[in-house]
């Protein structure tokens, strides 16, 4: 009744839709929930997916959670998450995905997750790395240890936004070292960001990477263009 009466003075709505939250929902309507635009890159392959890295980079598993569509319930989600703080979304995103990843066996495919870093200019803008949050939430489902201290961005880069492929692949170059490598040598890694467009990002991660003994990585993106 409480809670009832405190929904009605300052309703909760979903992230995706908007419409207001029933008393057992949580951040995201069941409605919306059911009607996630889903890869399932962890069941068959993506092809679209998959193509981004072909030739480039060298990638045990290549998989995104959601297809990312302009106007669609997905940009909202990536909008509460980047831009109007709720971090807790990208944390229950995180947790949906690893539980499905769990129940389809790649529990044991990754032992370390490492998101992909901003900034330390843009992380004190923001107060936060979006990636962290849907890490963190992974990393809760699948019971494996993820770590924020090890891949670091250490140059301020441009927006990607309205750049050619190759722009943003140039604009990436030299961007990421790893700090401590001794905490990555001979591990299963994967790489998490939020969004996958060209894949600049994210190669510019595995080739910082494989610099080091590893003995594999993979990518894992909440939403693929």
């Amino acid at each position: 009744m409480f809670r009832a009466f405190i929904d009605l003075i300052f309703p909760r709505t979903c992230a995706a839709c908007t419409e207001p939250l029933q008393l057992n929902e949580a951040l995201i309507c069941t409605n919306c929930r059911l009607d996630l635009p889903k890869t399932n890159a962890h069941i068959e392959k993506d092809i679209l997916l998959e193509q981004k890295f072909l030739g480039k980079v060298n990638l045990k598993h290549t998989l995104a959670y959601l297809k990312f569509v302009k106007g669609g319930k997905v940009q909202h989600l990536m909008h509460e998450l980047k831009y109007k703080g709720n971090q807790e979304v990208g944390e229950m995103l995180g947790r949906w995905y690893g539980a499905e990843l769990r129940e389809n066996g790649f529990a044991q495919e990754f032992d370390l997750i490492l998101p992909v870093p901003l900034h330390k200019k843009r992380l004190q803008q923001r107060g936060y790395n979006q990636s962290d949050c849907f890490a963190k939430g992974l990393a809760e489902s699948l019971n494996i240890e993820w770590r924020n201290d090890i891949l670091k961005r250490g140059i301020e880069t441009s927006s990607q936004v309205n750049k050619s492929r190759l722009e943003r692949f140039k604009n990436m170059e030299d961007v990421f070292s790893v700090e401590k490598p001794e905490q990555i040598i001979n591990r299963k890694i994967v790489v998490v960001d939020d969004t996958l467009t060209t894949g600049a990002t994210l190669e510019a991660c595995v080739l910082a990477l494989q610099a080091y003994e590893i003995k594999d990585v993979s990518i894992l993106t909440l939403a693929r263009a």
